[in-house]
């Protein structure tokens, strides 16, 4: 294996915060390795271009790896950048995550023009979102708010929030970070309020399993306490077979070596939201997160889960 790498081609999203992600990996790496030459493959995915249909009922967060993915298997590129909750947790032979960077804020943002927090929100107001996640969170909460579907990258949901569509909607904090968008954050909902989605706040890094360069050469980008949380977050997710069809969070923490991780299955109607918690070391995050979610199944997930998935597999 070469000391240092002399070309590494980037496979990204073309939409403007996946842009933002590759490119600053891309910065990352150049500084790692000063005569790499790093570029950028974009494309367009199928999560990019099916928008009027919700992801649970178009195939999942899958669709926006697939294309990707093909790019590092036809040698394309060497490594895809992702929002990790947009990565399946089931990844299997030829592909590797061996790298997940430190997290940024990984809360959920209420953004509205007229309204500073949920609790301002008027009986009826329409609040968008394009998670099940957070819409049972919502309705179970707030019950006299109206959750209707939001797809789109995220100026499209921003320009949908700005031509009155909806008096509010809920983003991912990290993503108007990263664009320069934080002044159109009203408020920062508190995982006990929006409890996170598993990975969300921090990038995965994707190659090809057989790539041991690639695995040596992005080692120095990881973080370990991100990617322990990250590993019982996708436990739960796993062992809950987790999917868009079903409301699912999971959300770890770190604090003297120990890990706190905090899990829910819900109703989409928020009728019945079920919460789990675990505690423990480090080294057993994976550990953690199964019995997160063994203690969901044991307070009736496996109810909720059967009847979704049925119900999704029904033509």
């Amino acid at each position: 294996m070469a000391s240092t790498p002399s070309t590494l081609v980037i496979a990204t999203r073309a939409s403007r915060l996946a842009l933002w992600q590759a490119e600053h990996v891309r910065d990352l790496l150049q500084t790692l390795y000063p005569k790499c030459q790093v570029s950028l493959l974009t494309m367009t995915t199928r999560g990019d271009q099916i928008l009027d249909r919700t992801l649970s009922k178009v195939g999942g967060k899958g669709l926006f790896v697939k294309e990707l993915e093909t790019a590092l298997l036809d040698g394309r590129a060497d490594l895809a950048v992702h929002s990790l909750k947009d990565v399946p947790v089931e990844l299997t032979t030829p592909f590797a995550l061996p790298v997940v960077m430190e997290r940024a804020d990984p809360r959920d943002a209420l953004v509205s023009n007229d309204y500073a927090s949920l609790e301002e929100l008027p009986a009826g107001a329409v609040i968008g979102t394009s998670s099940l996640r957070r819409e049972s969170q919502l309705r179970q909460r707030y019950p006299h708010l109206q959750v209707q579907p939001l797809r789109g990258n995220l100026d499209t949901r921003l320009a949908k929030l700005d031509r009155g569509e909806y008096a509010a909607i809920i983003l991912a904090a990290v993503g108007l970070e990263r664009l320069g968008l934080e002044s159109r954050i009203r408020a920062r909902l508190s995982p006990e309020l929006s409890l996170p989605a598993a990975g969300q706040g921090a990038l995965g890094i994707e190659v090809l399993e057989a790539r041991t360069d690639m695995h040596a050469w992005l080692a120095p980008l990881t973080c370990p306490i991100t990617m322990a949380c990250a590993l019982a977050e996708r436990a739960v997710s796993r062992a809950l077979g987790g999917s868009c069809q079903v409301p699912l969070a999971a959300y770890a923490q770190v604090e003297n070596d120990q890990l706190s991780l905090r899990a829910l299955v819900a109703e989409p109607d928020g009728t019945v939201v079920l919460h789990a918690q675990t505690q423990g070391s480090l080294a057993d995050a994976e550990r953690l997160g199964e019995a997160a979610a063994q203690e969901l199944l044991g307070k009736g997930a496996r109810d909720i889960l059967a009847r979704l998935t049925a119900s999704d597999a029904t033509p």
